[in-house]
């Protein structure tokens, strides 16, 4: 996991060819102006989806995983929190192959605060509870580019 500024973001290149273009994207493109859908970026292995909604209570709140693709969360409006456990302490609800995707249950070992102007990379293995309503429930909108790491 990596949390960080999206100005920083580069500072993080070197841990993997898809990832490097997925940061030199943030550093030299602005996610404010985007509409809600899907943008390729190069193909299957770096795009964004940019998504609007409500936070919800985290009882509500979906836990996964990836094994194949990192995620790097971001807030373009709106605040949330996203819960982040190590693979370890978690069990594996469901794996969907063909999405990438475990569904997993168990505790939360800490809290991030996601806001615009900040970046949470989530690498395969790391399980995390997303649109976690900070206080009043809020509406978010929100990049979230899917990296394939291999």
């Amino acid at each position: 996991m990596i949390y960080t500024e999206i100005s920083n973001i580069r500072r993080y290149c070197g841990m993997g060819e898809y990832l490097d273009k997925a940061f030199d994207y943030l550093a030299t493109h602005s996610l404010k102006d985007m509409e809600a859908g899907h943008y390729e970026i190069d193909g299957k292995m770096v795009y964004l989806n940019v998504l609007e909604y409500e936070t919800i209570a985290e009882e509500e709140a979906f836990f996964e995983a990836h094994g194949k693709y990192a995620d790097i969360q971001m807030t373009v409006e709106g605040e949330e929190l996203v819960g982040v456990s190590e693979m370890a302490g978690i069990k594996v609800k469901t794996f969907d192959q063909e999405a990438d995707l475990y569904e997993v249950e168990g505790p939360v070992e800490n809290y991030i605060r996601l806001i615009p102007g900040k970046a949470l990379v989530v690498l395969p293995g790391d399980a995390h509870k997303l649109k976690i309503t900070k206080g009043q429930p809020s509406r978010v909108k929100k990049a979230v580019m899917k990296v394939y790491m291999g």
